[in-house]
């Protein structure tokens, strides 16, 4: 097992090494830049927080239940109108016809959805991010309040950098969240050369100071926001998981692409294998730990794009639907 962990840890660090600085331009945010699909079916609804108000985007169950709800992250190019889930892919429509309703978190850039130590002093931050407690507290009770929807046993699932935010969520505020995904992520955020490339990336994407996020590394908040170091609290929850990741090798669908999307399918093709690397670091800390209720699905093929994701959510739905409400 330590052998292994070595093995793993070497290859992520040798993987940031090599593509962290030509990869900070796309990373969580996939291959081609997306266009703007707005979904009428959803509508806004805000909510205050420490943060100032913040837009959540909510569709309906086709049923009109309110016991079966899971939350949608995004990643780290999150925009402030629209979830990337709604503008790269339909998964709203499918999963409100399977009788579960959808919560888009707005906004939220470089965060890790976390509650940060201090305001970033690199880009003019005038208060600090505080989303755990935003989605644990202020729009949880909002959805039960205004809405009528349950605050208990929901689902919450995300890409790269949510991904790995929806383990944290699930880890410590179980009676919310009895079902977590991830697909992408970064699992294993104190491996070597993780804190570097992340602080490329965070710069890259709005100016984020990652040292404002969590303090210095290995700090007791760094290590308690690492799905790697607390996996056992997953397992003893009894919490189920959808892990899954790519191989960073492009599908068809990535080869058919045009030809100026030649750059960003690069770039997701290491981002995956630096996902990759954590996933399976992961999975072998878990399954350190004797049986535990995680599913981890690797594809044949898939970069960091959204094509993949959409694809994850729809194969993980029947499962899902078994798990939550």
């Amino acid at each position: 097992m330590r052998s292994k962990r070595s093995s793993v840890r070497a290859t992520v660090a040798a993987v940031v090494c090599a593509v962290t600085l030509p990869l900070v331009a796309a990373i969580g945010g996939g291959g081609a830049p997306a266009s703007a699909s707005f979904d009428p079916a959803g509508f806004d609804f805000w909510v205050d927080s420490s943060m100032g108000p913040i837009k959540s985007r909510v569709f309906r169950a086709a049923d009109g239940n309110t016991q079966r709800v899971v939350y949608a992250l995004d990643g780290l190019r999150a925009r402030n109108d629209l979830s990337g889930w709604e503008i790269d892919t339909d998964v709203e429509r499918v999963l409100t016809a399977w009788n579960i309703n959808v919560v888009m978190p707005i906004g939220g850039q470089s965060s890790f959805y976390s509650d940060w130590v201090a305001a970033s002093n690199t880009n003019g931050q005038q208060k600090p991010y505080a989303w755990e407690t935003f989605l644990t507290r202020d729009l949880r009770n909002a959805l039960a309040d205004r809405l009528g929807f349950s605050p208990r046993g929901n689902g919450v699932f995300g890409l790269s950098m949510g991904g790995s935010a929806a383990l944290v969520l699930a880890a410590y505020h179980p009676d919310q969240f009895r079902y977590a995904a991830s697909y992408s992520g970064y699992l294993n955020i104190s491996a070597p050369g993780m804190k570097e490339g992340l602080r490329a990336a965070m710069l890259d994407a709005g100016g984020y100071n990652i040292d404002s996020m969590w303090g210095p590394p290995w700090s007791q908040l760094w290590l308690r926001n690492d799905p790697f170091v607390f996996a056992p609290m997953l397992r003893a929850n009894g919490t189920r998981l959808w892990i899954s990741c790519g191989n960073g090798l492009p599908g068809l669908r990535d080869q058919v692409r045009q030809p100026i999307d030649a750059f960003h399918i690069t770039n997701a093709m290491g981002l995956e294998t630096i996902a990759l690397a954590n996933t399976r670091a992961f999975q072998a800390r878990l399954d350190s730990l004797g049986p535990h209720n995680a599913h981890f699905d690797y594809t044949g093929d898939g970069i960091h794009n959204w094509f993949y994701w959409q694809d994850q959510v729809f194969k993980m739905l029947p499962d899902l639907s078994a798990n939550i409400g």
